[in-house]
């Protein structure tokens, strides 16, 4: 059974950057697409980014598209959201997660396998 561990959350200022991990532990996430999702307050969970396999293809909502780049190394079984040029809408809990036998790379309830969330609070 895989884990998920997500962390480098934080409190910062709009403008700053950060750099979410997430980290895989019991199974390899190798072969599985994986994606960063976000939920705020009284809000429902939406899509951040997702990443192919092999790392070779990405998806962003449009709201993130330029700032937030998705990456990751198989060989750590670990994938990373790095934030740049945040915003105060940008305050969520950021949860990744793996892409289970679903067919879209959107919706949460394509994805089988979460993990407990990072808090990342943006201040003005």
């Amino acid at each position: 059974q895989v884990q998920l561990v997500e962390s480098g959350g934080g409190l910062v200022q709009a403008g700053d950057s950060l750099r979410l991990s997430c980290a895989a532990s019991g199974r390899t996430i190798s072969s599985y697409v994986m994606g960063w999702f976000r939920q705020a307050p009284g809000r429902d969970r939406e899509f951040v980014s997702s990443i192919s396999w092999s790392g070779s293809s990405t998806t962003y909502a449009d709201s993130v598209k330029g700032r937030f780049t998705i990456s990751r190394d198989n060989a750590k079984n670990t994938v990373y959201l790095q934030m740049n040029s945040l915003k105060v809408d940008d305050t969520a809990v950021y949860y990744c997660a793996r892409r289970g036998t679903g067919l879209t790379l959107r919706r949460p309830s394509d994805y089988d396998v979460w993990g407990q969330g990072t808090q990342v609070t943006v201040s003005s």
